[in-house]
């Protein structure tokens, strides 16, 4: 019963994500790693927030540079 629920819930998750625009996706991306590298390095929530929000801009960033074509020497 528990591995129907975590595949519905991923299930749904991934589908919610499919009409998602290359920037908000690469906020989300930028926000979840944030968050997880912010938790590791502190060990507590506020730590995983900060993370969460410095990730979210970077991978808005990330993906602003990528529209204009000059990251990594393109």
């Amino acid at each position: 019963m528990k591995k129907l629920i975590v595949a519905s819930l991923l299930a749904t998750l991934l589908i919610g994500c499919s009409n998602m625009t290359s920037r908000e996706k690469s906020t989300l991306v930028g926000a979840g790693a944030g968050a997880l590298v912010g938790s590791v390095i502190t060990g507590n929530s506020r730590g995983a927030l900060i993370g969460a929000g410095v990730g979210a801009l970077g991978g808005a960033a990330v993906d602003n540079q990528n529209k204009r074509g000059n990251i990594l020497g393109n």
